[in-house]
């Protein structure tokens, strides 16, 4: 077929992924601090992407998904914005130095890439993850493709401009509710069932099935249904409802983070065959050189080359950070070495567990502040380790809470680049592209994002400040940027080096975990199963998004007598209409200051009438058109 011959990776590719990664990171890094969410880069990426190769003339699909491969990469290691203000927060930085947190955010990114070359045949080539983001990308340039189905394309399409219209009309006129609560009290206890309206939700619950559905399902009704009533019960409020919400964020969640700690370890271990087989592959000489071209990975010389490139530009910035306010003897050594092993040790683990779930449910709806809440209780564990042994002074400890928090930084670039390009390699999969020419691009990806994130950080740091760390006298705190993700690490990093976190709700979500594994082994022999990791981020994440998924992943249920091509597309397109509008507000957001810019107001009534009127109406409509496929 013609869009898979052809060019894939070229100049003016790789130019054009550059610029648009300008646009992607310095809009995530904005809304990750300002609200403490990011946006799927991957699809913009393709359509924007797919639109200017046009009107330049002789794109193919594979150039097409190498531009979008690279400025998603760059756009998706924005989410260091979760650990590098920290930082700032706990006064050890007073401003972002450029090539510090250039080369800190480049190195941590690149052992991403490298971690996936394995993970790429455990969990992608010999893998029946769902990856929605990467499973829509694909069937967007397959229908834009000269060879693509016209039928497909006109349900894309359908699909995305649905998508958008209502994504428009909710969060940027704000005349149409964003999503449904239920709530009600039993004394102190209140018990709440809270769902979107949002469609790319919808589609993405539609690619994930309903396996994954009804676990993340089974999460929100143990941590709305019974965690939080009980918690509630123990510590009564004159006001269950309001106190419910934080009850949620500060302690469900962290049982929700010990089960997905629980899970994704055991989840690790079940690949731990799969993972090795295809370590072996990408390092075999024999191997490499009978494999297909379209299952080829980066040769081995290159990956040793950049592992060990990478490790010693860690090894430099970690000696950097450490050398001005530490003795240069064995504890630095010590700490240099904990740093390097972690990055490349406990980073390979949680890449593996954000790469995984992101085959799940997606790069977008992926926890990955969950597994950044792991990394930094174990960092900091490691730290407390070498202080009660001696080698950290306890007068060092705020040096300790900053260097854990600059580790955290690398291993959280790591894991946001693994997030990422497992969903960009299924995408190459689906079509048909070269994967080390897509590693390759993606290693573009990591430079060209860490160019442009210093530059952001320190302009919103120095427009706004943070909350609780403003850079000069006289801003005003009201406009400082809430960057909740770095506030959260700060604080457990600090409580567990001061001896003062509360690890209860930690070790209850464990030993959920276990339990959760036990089940899951018991249904299996039954020819069912309730994966445990899907339970666990159906506790984290906030109830909306896997209540939506659930709902979604019950359409395809309902309508799995039907052949489902159309409803793929039709679900791919819900994600792409909602991601370009996001896009969009994102940037009149970040222009003018104000999320409600051309909000209409409307009664709350209304709009809530008008919410569930247009969802219910347009999951009819998809239903429909599915069952006219057949």
């Amino acid at each position: 077929m013609n869009y898979m011959d052809g060019k894939e990776l070229t100049i003016r590719g790789i130019v054009l992924g550059a610029l648009i990664t300008v646009i992607f990171t310095a809009a995530n890094v904005y809304l990750g601090l300002k609200i403490g969410l990011t946006f799927g880069s991957s699809i913009p990426a393709t359509i924007i992407s797919m639109a200017l190769l046009r009107l330049m003339g002789g794109g193919t699909t594979l150039e097409n998904n190498m531009v979008q491969t690279q400025a998603s990469a760059a756009g998706t290691l924005s989410c260091v914005f979760a650990a590098l203000p920290a930082l700032i927060m706990v006064g050890y930085w007073h401003e972002f130095p450029y090539f510090v947190t250039f080369l800190v955010t480049m190195a941590g990114g690149m052992t991403g890439v490298l971690f996936t070359i394995p993970l790429r045949r455990a969990l992608v080539t010999n893998s029946d993850l769902p990856y929605p983001e990467g499973t829509a990308c694909a069937e967007i340039l397959r229908a834009s493709s000269p060879e693509g189905d016209a039928d497909s394309l006109r349900a894309l399409t359908a699909g995305s401009l649905v998508s958008a219209g209502v994504a428009f009309a909710t969060s940027g006129l704000r005349i149409l509710s964003d999503g449904f609560s239920v709530a009600t009290t039993a004394g102190s206890s209140a018990f709440r069932l809270t769902g979107s309206f949002s469609l790319a939700l919808l589609g993405t619950g539609y690619l994930v099935g309903i396996g994954g559905g009804i676990a993340m399902l089974v999460g929100v009704l143990m941590a709305w249904g019974v965690m939080v009533p009980v918690l509630g019960h123990l510590t009564p409020s004159a006001a269950p409802l309001a106190a419910a919400s934080g009850i949620w964020l500060h302690k469900v969640r962290f049982i929700g983070a010990g089960a997905i700690a629980v899970a994704a370890i055991w989840t690790l271990l079940t690949l731990a065959g799969p993972v090795a087989k295809g370590l072996r592959e990408a390092l075999s000489i024999s191997h490499r050189a009978t494999e297909d071209e379209t299952d080829r990975d980066l040769s081995p010389r290159i990956m040793i080359t950049l592992s060990v490139g990478v490790a010693i530009i860690l090894t430099g910035l970690f000696t950097n950070f450490l050398w001005p306010v530490m003795s240069h003897g064995a504890p630095l050594l010590t700490l240099v070495a904990l740093g390097v092993i972690a990055c490349f040790g406990l980073g390979f683990l949680v890449a593996s567990a954000c790469g995984y779930m992101a085959g799940i449910v997606g790069s977008s709806s992926s926890p990955i502040s969950g597994v950044g809440i792991i990394a930094i209780i174990i960092i900091s564990l490691c730290l407390w380790g070498l202080e009660s042994s001696g080698i950290l002074s306890v007068t060092q400890r705020p040096l300790a809470i900053a260097f854990g928090l600059f580790m955290l930084s690398a291993i959280t670039a790591s894991a946001a680049i693994s997030n990422d390009n497992l969903q960009d390699l299924r995408t190459g999969q689906l079509v048909g592209a070269t994967p080390w020419k897509q590693e390759i691009g993606l290693l573009i990806g990591c430079v060209t994002g860490a160019l442009v994130i210093p530059w952001v950080l320190q302009i919103l740091y120095q427009a706004y400040g943070f909350v609780g760390a403003m850079p000069h006298d006289g801003m005003d705190p009201a406009h400082a940027l809430a960057a909740p993700q770095p506030a959260l690490m700060a604080a457990i990093a600090t409580g567990i080096l001061t001896r003062s976190l509360d690890w209860n709700m930690l070790e209850i979500g464990a030993l959920l975990g276990i339990g959760m594994i036990v089940a899951d082994l018991i249904l299996r022999r039954r020819k069912l199963a309730m994966p445990p990791l899907a339970v666990g981020m159906g506790i984290y994440l906030p109830p909306e998004v896997s209540v939506t998924i659930a709902i979604g992943s019950g359409l395809v249920w309902l309508l799995r007598r039907f052949p489902q091509e159309r409803g793929t597309m039709i679900a791919s397109g819900f994600i792409v209409g909602e991601s370009l509008v996001g896009v969009a507000l994102a940037a009149m957001t970040g222009a003018t200051g104000s999320a409600d810019t051309i909000a209409i107001s409307l009664p709350a009534l209304m709009r809530s009438g008008l919410g569930w009127a247009v969802f219910a109406g347009v999951c009819l409509w998809f239903a429909r058109k599915v069952r006219q496929s057949a």
